[in-house]
């Protein structure tokens, strides 16, 4: 039987990005906070020192171990979905900080047209451009809402940029400047703006310089030394949750922080229609307690949010055969129909590709959102073009061969060292819409260690997916061709989604908006169905956006965390429902 603990005003469950915020904000505001994580503790100290690129970036050891908990994935609803086993095709985030301390730091705001998605997409086209089984849906807040939201969390993580000469004029400018331009970079941006288009630095969570954000964090300058995507940061240079929220939460004595803490269900009284706390494991111990609380957080990976709903009975589960419920709805995210591009090979140019950092980069706007007339195409929204220097690896840099080489021998040999400076990849960031096809639930078959359901996933592509790949791999080919390449490898566009879910933007399944027939929580992220349990991060997307999603996450985590606070003296619903529903 689960020992029973003292109640606490807010009840946290996952501390990365999103549960850090929340974390630090209740902690200031004097509530008594417990924060449950299921990792491990971990601190800046860890990551210093371990520069690996076999064991982070080929092994993949700072993210979740699937032997124990994944996911199943199928494509069509008649299928039998079988378990996701490798890291390689699945990039979950584990112990403290969760996957915001191995992200790249690509900062961008969403645009005003992709709240408002498919209201805009009607007034500007028609509704006959919206495909009939795509879950279109505007978020329930607008872009001058989120402003001031964005503004806090990129102060918080104290991101380095410039102004993109497309986007709307910002209120406040970057709290740092952008980072150096490197000859790369400088080649791209002379490149587009040959092609009349806009080019600017990448806003980069990577700090240009030392910043102390508001709340007294210190985090260094970036020394450019290759390893962040997939790494933890070796100086303290790369905002995340350890070096800014997290430490801020802990400076006070009224909140507490768990680690190991494996939570099954949220405790739910159906007689209030209010949950009631948590239920965990101590993974060290396999003892059982119950935490009591006024407010429920649920701050996990997106997929995680969605499982412990599914499990708890919180919510009506989603039915592809009736289209009704909730709860798993509209999963999305980038996977292999985004970032797709070109590779472009140079003779006579040579580049310091081994020098870095994970949002060190240059863009262009033009292709973004509805930032051109999509009148005569074949998919709606768009998408940025990027060329990131990241900085190589010794193993990476030896497969920037051109096709045709032979995999082992002398040529392959030669050419691993002849382009190992010469290679530059650019890509494609598109939008990922929802589809009545695509959800979440629990798998009837594969179970986790304690005997509770997977999640399973069921998800394909529709036809837009494989439209805007090709338009961004085209545009991507021009701006390659106008730089210069000798040799220009365009990305193949996949026919079909094939179980990989790379690159850790997992979103959608209890998504926001402003009708409770088409979404799960409210803008403030707070359930329509139980008005103290808020359901914070990717999972309130209600499609993904044309760019990297963790400024949207950390601004609605301060979105969030300001209605708890208002939910805790005022009660009740915190936005009012409106009957608009959305159902393309």
């Amino acid at each position: 039987m689960a020992k029973k603990l003292d109640k606490a005003d807010v009840v946290i469950v996952g501390v990365g990005w999103a549960g850090g915020i929340i974390s630090a904000e209740m902690a200031k505001a004097g509530k008594k906070v417990v924060a449950l994580e299921r990792g491990r503790h971990k601190e800046r100290s860890d990551y210093i020192g371990v520069k690996d690129e076999l064991r982070f970036d080929n092994r993949y050891q700072i993210m979740q171990n699937l032997s124990s908990e994944t996911m199943t994935s199928r494509n069509n609803i008649d299928e039998t979905a079988l378990p996701i086993r490798t890291r390689n095709d699945m990039q979950v985030g584990t112990d403290l900080g969760g996957g915001s301390v191995h992200w790249a730091g690509a900062t961008y705001r969403y645009w005003p047209y992709e709240f408002e998605i498919r209201s805009k997409t009607i007034e500007r086209y028609g509704k006959d451009k919206i495909p009939k089984d795509m879950n279109l849906q505007d978020w329930g807040i607008t872009y001058e809402e989120m402003e001031k939201y964005y503004d806090k969390w990129e102060k918080t993580a104290g991101i380095s940029g410039e102004q993109d000469p497309l986007a709307p004029k910002r209120k406040n400018p970057w709290p740092n400047p952008p980072l150096k331009e490197t000859p790369s970079l400088k080649l791209f941006k002379d490149a587009t703006k040959n092609l009349g288009l806009h080019p600017f630095q990448v806003a980069a969570g990577n700090m240009s310089e030392q910043y102390e954000n508001p709340d007294g964090e210190t985090l260094n300058a970036c020394m450019y030394c290759s390893f962040c995507t997939r790494h933890g940061c070796d100086f303290s240079a790369k905002a995340d949750p350890l070096a800014t929220v997290i430490p801020t939460a802990l400076k006070h004595d009224n909140y507490e922080l768990r680690t190991r803490a494996y939570v099954r269900r949220v405790l739910y009284d159906k007689n209030s229609g209010k949950a009631t706390g948590v239920l965990y494991v101590d993974e060290r111990t396999g003892e059982e307690f119950e935490q009591p609380a006024d407010v429920v957080v649920l701050s996990g990976f997106a997929l995680t949010n969605n499982r412990l709903l599914m499990l708890s009975n919180i919510g009506e589960q989603y039915d592809p055969k009736t289209r009704k419920g909730l709860i798993g709805r509209n999963f999305n995210g980038q996977y292999n129909s985004s970032f797709n591009g070109t590779l472009g090979f140079f003779e006579d140019k040579k580049f310091n590709l081994y020098m870095g950092a994970g949002a060190l980069g240059a863009a262009v706007n033009d292709y973004a959102a509805d930032n051109f007339d999509h009148t005569d195409l074949d998919f709606i929204g768009g998408g940025a073009i990027e060329l990131r220097q990241y900085g190589f690896g010794a193993i990476s840099s030896s497969g920037n061969v051109p096709k045709g080489t032979p995999s082992w021998g002398k040529k392959y040999k030669e050419n691993s060292l002849h382009y190992a400076y010469r290679a530059l990849r650019i890509w494609y960031t598109a939008i990922a819409m929802s589809y009545w096809h695509n959800y979440l639930d629990l798998d009837p078959t594969y179970k986790d260690e304690y005997g509770d359901p997977l999640l399973r996933a069921t998800y394909k592509f529709g036809d837009q997916e494989r439209n805007i790949a090709k338009f961004g791999i085209d545009r991507c080919h021009e701006i390659m061709e106008e730089m210069g390449a000798d040799i220009i490898e365009d990305d193949e566009v996949p026919e079909e989604f094939n179980h990989s879910f790379t690159g850790g933007h997992y979103t959608g399944g209890v998504v926001m908006g402003d009708d409770p027939e088409t979404s799960a929580v409210n803008n403030y992220l707070q359930m329509w169905d139980v008005d103290n349990l808020f359901v914070v991060g990717g999972s309130a997307f209600p499609q993904f956006g044309g760019h990297h999603p963790t400024p949207t996450i950390g601004a609605l985590s301060y979105r969030a965390a300001e209605g708890i606070e208002k939910y805790m003296d005022e009660g009740g619903q915190l936005a009012e429902a409106k009957r608009t529903t959305q159902k393309a």
